[in-house]
């Protein structure tokens, strides 16, 4: 804990003691430390304004310090009776809330077209697609995916980061990224103005049929499938609907295991597959957590090994501290799940192996259509 001190301070000890005595609720001692450092507090204020507006700034990191600014700058105009740093403040502070409020209403806006794990709404460019009439793209991962395994697309046509791909029309024109397959031939081309509704749909009547995939056109899809080489076989389906998991989200695993669909697995006829057929036991920090047995085959069923490794977790066995946190950030398996596959709210999808289970009959059980 940072020393308390009478008397005047610098500016730095001076935020720094200003932030403890709060903490500790110490506010008498707040007033005596504003009371004799008045001379230095508007200083102390543009530096907090300064280093909030700094680019790159989060609103949370920037909020969190002009909060601090504001509260340092009422006690002052309470006890010194000057109102200039408050004065100073509050158009700051209120461009924030107003700019926040601004970056809310938009996330709210799109956040129904992408409740569906996959779904993305690429609207970067929105100002420019506004000004040609079109609305953003909805970009169904789901759909794609009934057509194509994950590695046909990632990563060598698309990286998985999300806004780093540069799609533009452009890179369309040069037969990049979508037009790899949006060709007029696999697919309607994407430089066939007569289409661009089959893209830019977020928010428009249409785009409902891209949100519930249990309303799925079998139909289209089947002559789809059929025309690019893939399978799909809706017959076969339980009671002709695409088998959804407890958060109403598609099992894909399911799909396979009833023998539904058959994607392409690359866009080259002479690609040779490769599956990687051994398991992982990563065994639980705590009694109340079950263990969790990773399953290569599975996954490099859908997703070639360089997807994963050395970018995202280290080729070594016992090589990556892997904790939930970081994967609720985006790090480790929180880089697909939680984005395009199950949700980590499904514990047990992946946490089901007791831990009084014996390691050769896990590590050689069957293979299990659960992960």
């Amino acid at each position: 804990m940072t020393e308390v001190t009478a008397g005047v301070v610098t500016e730095s000890d001076f935020v720094q003691q200003f932030v403890t005595l709060g903490e500790s609720k110490r506010f008498n001692a707040q007033a005596v430390l504003i009371e004799q450092n008045k001379l230095q507090i508007p200083q102390v204020v543009e530096k907090l304004i300064a280093e909030a507006m700094v680019e790159g700034k989060q609103f949370e990191e920037r909020m969190h310090l002009l909060n601090i600014a504001s509260t340092i700058a009422t006690m002052h105009m309470h006890w010194n009776g000057d109102k200039a740093p408050q004065v100073r403040l509050d158009p700051i502070i209120n461009k924030e809330l107003k700019e926040e409020r601004v970056r809310v209403a938009e996330v709210m806006k799109w956040q129904k077209q992408e409740r569906l794990l996959g779904n993305f709404v690429m609207k970067r460019n929105a100002a420019a697609m506004a000004e040609k009439g079109v609305a953003p793209v909805l970009y169904p991962h789901w759909m794609h995916r009934i057509y194509y395994e994950c590695k046909v697309c990632h990563t060598s046509i698309f990286e998985i980061k999300r806004w780093s791909n540069n799609i533009s029309h452009a890179e369309f024109d040069k037969g990049e990224l979508c037009a790899k397959c949006h060709d007029g031939e696999q697919s309607f081309a994407t430089n066939d103005e007569a289409t661009c509704g089959r893209c830019h749909i977020a928010g428009q009547p249409g785009a409902e049929r891209l949100l519930k995939p249990e309303n799925i056109d079998h139909e289209a899809i089947q002559a789809s499938a059929n025309r690019i080489g893939a399978e799909w076989w809706p017959e076969n389906l339980p009671e002709g609907k695409l088998p959804l998991d407890r958060f109403r989200m598609i099992d894909w695993l399911a799909l396979k295991r009833e023998n539904v669909f058959r994607p392409l697995v690359s866009l080259d006829q002479n690609y040779k597959e490769e599956t990687r057929d051994n398991r992982i036991l990563f065994v639980g920090k705590t009694d109340s957590v079950d263990n969790v047995l990773f399953d290569h085959r599975i996954h490099s069923d859908w997703i070639g090994c360089s997807t994963c490794h050395p970018a995202i977790f280290a080729d070594k066995l016992g090589g990556n501290r892997i904790r939930m946190m970081e994967m609720a950030q985006g790090r480790f398996c929180g880089h697909c799940h939680g984005r395009v596959s199950f949700t980590f709210a499904d514990c047990k999808r992946c946490h089901n192996i007791p831990r009084d289970a014996k390691l050769e009959s896990v590590l050689h059980r069957p293979h299990s259509d659960k992960m």
